[in-house]
């Protein structure tokens, strides 16, 4: 598929999913642009938490065009406090993990929308050098 995707001459992101298993970390730098180092994130401190702390575990595979996804965001879902959400967003932005919007930003509160909209967070995730 990564072949298939190169041919077209297009920029294409390539996210990989095997929710953690099949050692990812060791082969997804060289086969897509990021791969879910988890299981599915629930709506749920204790998940962020969890999922964080998988991610975590094999920072040395990621680097620019190559990150390590412990899943979507769960900000504005209304399973967090604001101030969970606002942790869950900068954990993610430190882990240079893909920031894929999970909540409908049609129904999304004014509150989270800020959050979701943080240029401090989003530069500090998009660095260049993946630092």
């Amino acid at each position: 598929m990564r072949d298939a995707l190169a041919k077209t001459g297009r920029p294409i992101y390539y996210s990989l999913c095997s929710w953690g298993t099949d050692s990812v970390w060791e082969w997804g730098n060289t086969t897509g642009n990021s791969w879910r180092t988890t299981n599915d994130i629930r709506n749920e401190w204790v998940s962020v938490v969890s999922n964080y702390k998988i991610n975590d575990q094999h920072p040395e595979s990621a680097g620019p065009g190559a990150w390590n996804d412990p899943d979507m965001l769960e900000v504005g879902n209304g399973g967090l406090t604001l101030a969970e959400e606002r942790s869950h967003f900068a954990l993610w932005a430190f882990a240079k993990a893909p920031l894929i919007i999970g909540c409908d930003l049609n129904t999304v509160s004014k509150d989270s929308l800020a959050i979701l909209k943080n240029k401090n967070l989003i530069a500090i995730n998009q660095d260049l050098l993946g630092k």
